[in-house]
């Protein structure tokens, strides 16, 4: 991916960060400083640093549970509309690509696990009079919540998108299933669009990415299917 740079490489996996990113980082926290002061940007930008952290925890759950059935992940690029793990292949069986798709929304429940006890057991944490905790801790633990919630959306290629896909390729051939996928994808895609138009310019990119996303998956397993069949390259 373009103007992406390797920031750290973590259990084999490269570590990306987009330029786009730092953008979105030292807008939020200069507008954030102009209008509260340096604490309040300071404080914004540890936030979105946090968030993020976040979204790469989430992706290597992605990363590691492909390890796990032997596929490789050469790296993670963070974007401003999330992250994006980079696989070297499609799991063998649908009940593998359901493990691999849920087990990052199963690190944002395990994180919103952990801070809402930790909130529960440590009620003065809520405590006005410090805002690191009273501030960050719970919007990470709401914003965790709906990133789980977001990605489970049937939205193809996203987590919930790619759930569909495990679930209809388990009782259809895998290039239907793969179709009645991005097709739905594309619906979803279509309507963070047209919300996003009116209300939210990162759910407009992010409806851009799924439709332009869930087209080209399915233009590479159709691809990849008549190879199987036919036994050689079309150009």
């Amino acid at each position: 991916m373009k103007w992406s740079y390797r920031i750290a490489r973590i259990a084999g996996i490269d570590v990306k960060i987009h330029i786009t990113f730092l953008l979105l980082l030292a807008y939020f926290g200069f507008a954030d400083w102009r209008d509260g002061g340096m604490f309040q940007g300071l404080l914004s930008m540890a936030f979105i640093l946090l968030l993020f952290l976040c979204v790469l925890l989430h992706e290597f759950g992605h990363a590691m549970a492909g390890r796990h059935y032997g596929i490789r992940t050469p790296d993670i690029t963070l974007l401003p509309i999330g992250g994006v793990a980079r696989m070297q292949a499609i799991p063998d069986k649908p009940w593998q690509e359901f493990v691999i798709a849920v087990a990052g929304p199963a690190v944002n429940v395990a994180i919103a696990g952990t801070l809402w006890t930790g909130l529960f057991l440590w009620p003065d944490l809520l405590d006005r009079g410090h805002p690191v905790s009273s501030e960050i801790l719970p919007n990470l633990l709401k914003i965790n919540v709906a990133l789980v919630m977001f990605n489970m959306i049937p939205a193809f290629p996203m987590d919930g998108g790619r759930v569909l896909r495990a679930l209809l390729a388990m009782k259809l051939n895998y290039l239907k299933a793969t179709k009645i996928a991005a097709r739905t994808g594309q619906v979803f895609a279509a309507g963070f669009v047209l919300v996003g138009l009116g209300w939210n310019p990162i759910l407009l990119f992010i409806g851009l990415f799924v439709f332009t996303a869930a087209r080209q998956e399915l233009d590479e397993v159709a691809f990849r299917q008549q190879i199987e069949q036919d036994g050689v390259y079309r150009i």
